[in-house]
């Protein structure tokens, strides 16, 4: 039992730490209407990879520089005729690409190419809990300063800019945020499954509150309820804890989603 949990426990407490960046961050995209930034960005993060294994960098340092780079790209690129999903889309399909092409041709980074993809939550050690802590810490503090603006521009921008609201800058500042969370979330659930992460719990909170608050406050619950099984559930039935982690929210949004349904129904 103490081997399980030695093994356990430094992934669930950064599980846990995760949430608090989760909750708030996909309840945010929903709102705001952008999901498709997540998987753009978390695609990226492939490519970040990458690049740090070409140059033998750390891999938190190509992430960080690929997160920022694609930023400022879509900053670039906004543009009225232009739409957003189907810039998001364009990037996405095109960073994943160059990002699976460079790990082909890189033989040391071949090996652990599904946990890129899916993540490992398991691998996560005792020293790298005090650094995750002191960065999420550092978002929320940014989160918590700016969050009314941030709904403000969720709810209304027009209404909102009207107020003295900056919408370039709370975009800015929620993409900076949104860039943060993937380089913390890479080894979590991976590239592919890391918009799942924020996008199911808020999805399924939203079926079940009544306003802003409780909206994050059981989107924290749903994901941490998710984390908690999904960990357990991968380590016993030896599967990628991305993988469990993600269906295991699935599966409470769907059980929520029935209930529901047959509640109206009767």
């Amino acid at each position: 039992m103490m081997e399980w949990l030695e093994l356990l426990l430094p992934a669930w407490i950064m599980g846990t730490l995760l949430v608090f960046l989760t909750a708030p961050l996909g309840c945010l995209m929903l709102w705001r209407r952008m999901s498709f930034f997540a998987d753009t960005m978390a695609h990226g993060t492939l490519l970040g990879v990458a690049i740090a294994g070409a140059l033998s960098l750390p891999m938190w340092v190509g992430v960080t520089f690929l997160a920022l780079l694609l930023v400022a790209i879509l900053w670039v690129l906004h543009d009225p005729r232009l739409p957003n999903d189907a810039l998001l889309a364009l990037c996405s399909a095109t960073l994943l690409c160059a990002g699976l092409l460079l790990i082909q041709h890189l033989p040391s980074l071949r090996p652990e190419l599904l946990s890129y993809l899916f993540g490992d939550l398991l691998t996560i050690d005792w020293v790298d809990l005090p650094i995750f802590a002191v960065v999420i810490a550092f978002a929320l503090a940014i989160l918590y300063k700016y969050w009314q603006a941030q709904i403000q521009i969720a709810i209304d921008p027009d209404i909102a800019i009207s107020e003295g609201v900056n919408a370039k800058w709370q975009r800015l500042v929620f993409m900076l945020l949104l860039a943060l969370f993937t380089v913390l979330a890479l080894r979590a659930v991976g590239s592919l499954l890391m918009g799942a992460l924020l996008v199911i719990p808020a999805l399924t909170a939203r079926l079940i509150s009544h306003s802003p608050k409780q909206m994050v406050l059981w989107a924290f619950v749903v994901a941490q309820i998710a984390i908690t099984i999904g960990l357990w559930s991968s380590a016993g039935l030896n599967i990628s804890t991305g993988l469990s982690i993600v269906l295991c929210m699935a599966i409470i949004f769907a059980i929520i989603f029935a209930v529901q349904k047959v509640k109206k129904m009767s």
